[in-house]
């Protein structure tokens, strides 16, 4: 058999501040990300206090889903797919974040969004958390910093999952929160998108407000797997995990062990999920930097009682570890040095299919828990001629990532159950804020400087994936 299972799930995943738009529309209250900046890969966005005149705020807009959701989900439907992951934004819900009751106009929106996906007959995969908290929350309570959040969190949550019991099987708790650690070099991208302030602003000893914001995230994590599983038992609750393989720079043992550190960083949060319990060696890490948790015994039965029943995999690309000589002057987003032996995307992410088919393995050994590959993809400049888009980069790209996760799958006995394109219609780029960086399926008639008619169309690729699905993953 040369044929991805039958019921393995195709399709792709998107979220709410990067393709919504109206954000000041449907009850809405101001976001995290509604005030991030758009930026390129050359100047970094930025996070500004107060809206500033005359400058670009992406969220505001973005390729405006939020009206067009039928249209979009009709030609996802046309390419075939049989899952869609999204993100419900918590300012649509509660615009604050500490009201009493929801906006009940936000939860009719998802609601109707959900039904469009069910009557094309693709699951709904739902993310809670992809970067969306009210403001409010951040400035009010000090973000993830205070243990209230988890209480306004779950009550989100339990909002939402009552809300859409039945239309919704498959949840995800939290978007790539395992990027914030103390032994990091945390990019101001990533503690702001997870916790709306920056670097700058984290109070006293950083590496324990990192700790603690982690902690805390984690924390409720666990708890909303079990109250999701109160409010429907036929509920499954996963989390999305951001991970980053790490190679050695070579086969000198120093760096064979310094490539290990480096990757298994971006595992602790799902050592908690799956475990039943925060893992020792963090909180003994912890205290090597003077950092104290308070793990109450509550805290310790919601481990316990709160794992997932599946991991999702946000993979893009491979790096390669820091010799700790100090001498990289070539280090990328993520960390890591750039790799010779592969090429690079134009937005300097090494392009690496074999790193997907390793990650799998890896994880999937490590925890035995089924995995859904929930992002993957390649940012390009898409050039229309004559009114077509020949992205042949992109077809060869993922094409290359699918052989490498079909070995996964039919070689290794991967329990992978399903492939979530990134961004199958183009969108705001959460790292840089550019429309240019492309990543889609469907080109969006939107540019850099906000204008555009938002018409879409589309790419060669669209029809490829459509195929790819057709044969499921045969013809590739």
């Amino acid at each position: 058999m040369n044929k991805f299972p039958k019921d393995f799930y195709w399709g792709g995943s998107i979220a709410a501040h990067q393709c919504e738009g109206a954000w000041q529309e449907g009850g809405k209250g101001p976001g995290m990300m509604d005030y991030c900046t758009s930026g390129s890969y050359e100047i970094p966005r930025r996070f500004t206090k107060e809206l500033e005149e005359g400058t670009l705020y992406p969220s505001h807009k973005a390729i405006d889903f939020y009206h067009r959701y039928k249209e979009d989900i009709a030609m996802f439907a046309e390419m075939g797919f049989t899952a869609l992951r999204i993100s419900i934004d918590w300012s649509r819900i509660y615009p604050q974040g500490d009201e009493e009751q929801p906006n009940q106009e936000g939860l009719n929106y998802y609601k109707d969004v959900i039904q469009t996906l069910i009557d094309y007959h693709i699951e709904p995969i739902v993310t809670l958390f992809h970067f969306e908290m009210p403001i409010h929350l951040v400035r009010k309570y000090n973000t993830w910093l205070n243990r209230d959040l988890i209480d306004f969190y779950l009550k989100y949550v339990k909002t939402v999952v009552t809300e859409l019991k039945g239309m919704v099987k498959y949840w995800v708790t939290f978007n790539e929160m395992n990027h914030i650690d103390p032994q990091t070099e945390a990019s101001d991208f990533f503690v702001y998108m997870l916790a709306g302030i920056t670097n700058d602003e984290l109070p006293g000893n950083k590496r324990e407000s990192l700790a603690r914001i982690g902690y805390n995230m984690t924390l409720a994590g666990v708890k909303a797997v079990k109250l999701i599983k109160e409010i429907d038992e036929n509920n499954i609750v996963g989390c999305v995990f951001g991970i980053h393989p790490i190679y050695p720079r070579d086969c000198n043992p120093v760096n064979i062990m310094n490539a290990f550190k480096e990757m298994d960083r971006d595992y602790y949060q799902i050592d908690a999920m799956c475990n039943g319990k925060f893992p020792t060696y963090k909180i003994k890490e912890y205290e090597d930097f003077g950092i104290q948790l308070e793990i109450s015994e509550e805290d310790a039965k919601a481990f316990a009682e709160g794992k997932i029943d599946f991991i999702g995999l946000n993979y893009y690309q491979t790096g390669v570890a820091k010799t700790g000589d100090g001498n990289e002057d070539d280090e990328k987003l993520f960390g890591g040095v750039q790799n010779p032996f592969l090429k690079q995307s134009k937005w300097g992410w090494a392009i690496d299919p074999i790193g997907l088919r390793y990650v799998l393995n890896y994880t999937y050994r490590k925890y035995g828990l089924p995995i859904m590959v929930t992002e993957n993809g390649i940012g390009a400049v898409d050039i229309i001629e004559n009114g077509q888009i020949h992205d042949e980069y992109r077809i060869e790209y993922l094409s290359a990532h699918f052989s490498e996760m079909k070995k996964a799958v039919l070689e290794d006995h991967v329990e992978c159950f399903g492939y979530l394109m990134w961004g199958p219609i183009d969108l705001v780029s959460a790292t840089t804020g550019e429309m240019k960086k492309r990543y889609g399926f469907i080109y969006v008639d939107k540019y850099d400087d906000g204008t555009g008619d938002l018409s879409r169309h589309r790419k060669d690729s669209f029809y490829w994936y459509q195929n790819v699905i057709k044969t499921q993953g045969e013809d590739l």
